[in-house]
């Protein structure tokens, strides 16, 4: 798909993967609604809004809109939608890539948090797909992504070298999301829209990534890029809609496809 000219809604895009992906999207010509819920930082673990990535996609030449979006609310998520199609005229790529991880075991997570992580990470991507999808229709197709994880991987059975506790919840999440992600590729291919995964191959240590760890007086503010993941979103939207269902993750693509 030629992207010059297309509009994508980036989500999560204040700051790591998101940002990245975005910037990436906006140097390929396609116009980009950076949709997060940060409009001021009042952490400074957590540098960046939707405001400053915006302004610099425009200082870089590029496109971009900021446009307020809370993930766990399907009005803003509507909202949303309707801002960046007022803003651009058209809905051609959807990057689902906000997301949360809530720590904890069975024993000691509270039920709100898993509420929480099961409507930023499961019901938030499902709820943009659905308001995104006729504008995409719209567009003649178009590109979903979703961001995963290696938690999204089956551990397979026990018993295990290395047993661990914690990080069940985000597991299960995401591999739902890789499961709706194949199941809605199907449901969406006579209409030309493709639905892909696309997970980091490892750790990337991103501002929210290491927010816990990081001192929130002194913070360490050198954190790492997403270069491969802009890169490998970047490839999947050139792709034709018939590239679909896959799940992939961003260093084994960048160096299949050279990228």
């Amino acid at each position: 798909m030629e992207l010059n000219g297309k509009a994508a809604i980036v989500t999560g895009a204040s700051r790591g993967i998101g940002e990245y992906v975005a910037k990436e999207l906006a140097r390929a010509g396609v116009s980009v609604a950076i949709a997060a819920r940060t409009t001021e930082v009042k952490d400074k673990r957590l540098p960046g809004t939707i405001h400053s990535v915006a302004q610099e996609i425009r200082d870089a030449g590029g496109k971009a809109e900021a446009v307020y979006m809370d993930i766990r609310d399907p009005e803003s998520i509507a909202a949303g939608v309707a801002r960046t199609v007022e803003a651009f005229g058209r809905l051609d790529i959807v990057v689902n890539n906000a997301a949360i991880l809530v720590p904890g075991t069975i024993e000691s997570i509270q039920p709100r948090h898993i509420d929480l992580i099961w409507q930023v990470d499961l019901r938030g991507p499902i709820i943009l797909m659905k308001e995104a999808l006729p504008h995409l229709r719209k567009a003649g197709g178009g590109h979903i992504i979703n961001v995963s994880s290696r938690a999204g991987v089956f551990p397979g059975p026990g018993p295990y070298a290395e047993p661990r506790k914690g990080g069940a919840f985000y597991g299960m999440i995401k591999s739902g999301l890789e499961r709706f992600t194949q199941g809605a590729a199907m449901e969406f291919q006579e209409d030309g829209i493709a639905v892909n995964v696309l997970s980091p191959q490892g750790r990337i240590k991103t501002p929210g990534n290491v927010f816990a760890q990081n001192d929130p007086e002194n913070p360490n503010l050198d954190f790492e890029p997403a270069d491969y993941m802009a890169k490998g979103v970047r490839w999947i939207c050139e792709q034709p809609a018939t590239f679909t269902g896959h799940i992939l993750f961003d260093e084994d693509l960048c160096r299949e496809k050279g990228l």
